[in-house]
C-alpha cells in the first residue's frame, strides 16, 4: 500500500448516509463522503467497483471494536481512506458535486476566490490498520461475549414465532420438493455463486436473490426466478428482470420497500417475517416444500452481523436450528475448488488477513 500523504488532486464528492445507497449513483472517478462507522467488506468492494477517488468519513472508518475489513480493502485496492477530524464544520459547508482539493492530510475546498480550509484528516495507514487490529483483538472477548447474550436473549424471544408455521403468499413459482439457492451478498458471495454454477447447471434449482443478490445471479449469466427482501440494494434492472417478488414487510404488516416496485409499476407479493431477509428468504423456501436449500453469501458467524450493524444473530440461530439438514450452506466453497475462482479480490494474503485469521481460530 502506497501510504504517501502527498497532495491528491482535485475532485468532486458526494455524500449519503447510508454507503450502500451512495454507491447506486455516485460518478465513477468522485470522492465518497460517508458517515459510516466501521466500513464494512461489501460496501468497500462497491465502492472500488466505482472506481472513486477516495474516500472521506464523517464517522471512524476502523474503531478498532471488532476486526472490521472495509477499510482495509479499500486501501488493499489504493484507495485511500480519510476520517474527517472536524465534521460538523464539512457537514455545514460541503454541498452534493462540490469540489475539494486533498493536500496531505488537509481538506480544502475549491471557491473562485479561491479555495477554502475544511478540515484537518486522519488518513489510515499500515501502521493504523495493525494498530486498529490490536486493539480489535484485546476487545473480541468482551464483543463476543455481548454478541452471544444478546443473542440468546433475543432467542428467547422469538421462539415461539419460530415454532408456529409461517404463512406465505400465494406463488406462482413452485418450490415443492426442488432445490433452492438463496443468495445473499455477504461475504465471498461471488466467488461461492461461481464455484456452484455446474451444479446450478445440471440440477436446475429455484434461484432466490435475496436484494443485492439477485443482481449476483445476473452478473453470473443467470436469471432469479424469485426476487425477495426490502429493496434497499437491488438495481431496477434486476427488478425488471420477470422474477416474482416478494418484499419482506415488518410483523405489522408495513413493508416499505413496496414503494421502490410500486414506482416501477410491478406487482409483489408481502411476507411479514421476523429475522433478517435472508432468514426469512431460508423460511419461505421451506414453507413452500423445497427439499434442499442452498445459502450462498449468508452471515453465519459474529464478524458477519457486527458488518451489518447487528449486535447479534438470534433469527439466524433459531432458522437454521428448524431447518436443520434440509439447509446446506455454500459459504466459503471456492476455497475447496481446484480452479481459479472469480474473484473481485486478487491481492494476496495480506498481513491484515493474517490478523483476521488468528481471530477466528
Amino acid at each position: 500500500m502506497d501510504n504517501n500523504v502527498a497532495s491528491q488532486g482535485y475532485g468532486p464528492v458526494y455524500f449519503h448516509n447510508r454507503t450502500k445507497q451512495l454507491v447506486r449513483w455516485i460518478p465513477e472517478g468522485a470522492y465518497a463522503l460517508i458517515e459510516h462507522k466501521d466500513i464494512d467488506e461489501m460496501a468497500a468492494l462497491a465502492l472500488i467497483d466505482k472506481n472513486v477517488k477516495g474516500v472521506l468519513n464523517y464517522a471512524p472508518s476502523m474503531s478498532g471494536d471488532y476486526p472490521s475489513l472495509g477499510t482495509i480493502r479499500l486501501i488493499e485496492h489504493g484507495v485511500p481512506v480519510y476520517d474527517i477530524d472536524d465534521p460538523q464544520r464539512v457537514k455545514q459547508v460541503l454541498r452534493q458535486g462540490h469540489t475539494i482539493h486533498i493536500d496531505g492530510r488537509q481538506l480544502w475546498l475549491k471557491e473562485p476566490q479561491g479555495p477554502s480550509f475544511l478540515s484537518s484528516l486522519t488518513r489510515y495507514t499500515d501502521r493504523d490498520i495493525l494498530l486498529k487490529l490490536k486493539l480489535a483483538q484485546a476487545n473480541l472477548k468482551d464483543r463476543l461475549q455481548k454478541f452471544v447474550e444478546n443473542t440468546l436473549t433475543y432467542a428467547l424471544q422469538e421462539l415461539p414465532e419460530i415454532l408456529q408455521p409461517v404463512p406465505i403468499p400465494k406463488l406462482k413459482l413452485n418450490m415443492r420438493d426442488r432445490h433452492v439457492v438463496v443468495v445473499t451478498r455477504g461475504s465471498g458471495y461471488m466467488e461461492d455463486l461461481m464455484a456452484i454454477k455446474d451444479y446450478i447447471a445440471e440440477v436446475q434449482p429455484v434461484l432466490i436473490g435475496v436484494d443485492g443478490g439477485a443482481d449476483a445471479i445476473l452478473e453470473c449469466g443467470l436469471k432469479p426466478h424469485l426476487i425477495f427482501g426490502d429493496m434497499d440494494s437491488i438495481s431496477h434492472t434486476a427488478l425488471c428482470s420477470g422474477a416474482e417478488i416478494v418484499v419482506h414487510a415488518y410483523k405489522t404488516g408495513q413493508a416499505p420497500g413496496l414503494n421502490v416496485v410500486h414506482r416501477l409499476g410491478i406487482s409483489a407479493h408481502i411476507f411479514p417475517c421476523f429475522g433478517t431477509s435472508e432468514d426469512a428468504a431460508h423460511l419461505l423456501a421451506d414453507e413452500a416444500g423445497a427439499r434442499l436449500i442452498v445459502s450462498v453469501g449468508s452471515h453465519t458467524h459474529m464478524l458477519d452481523f457486527l458488518e451489518k450493524g447487528r449486535q447479534g444473530m438470534a433469527s439466524t440461530l433459531l432458522v437454521r436450528m428448524k431447518l436443520g439438514g434440509k439447509l446446506v450452506d455454500a459459504k466459503g466453497i471456492h476455497h475447496l475448488c481446484l480452479r481459479k475462482p472469480h474473484s473481485r479480490i486478487s491481492s494476496p494474503l495480506s498481513v491484515s488477513d493474517a490478523c483476521l485469521e488468528h481471530h477466528t481460530h
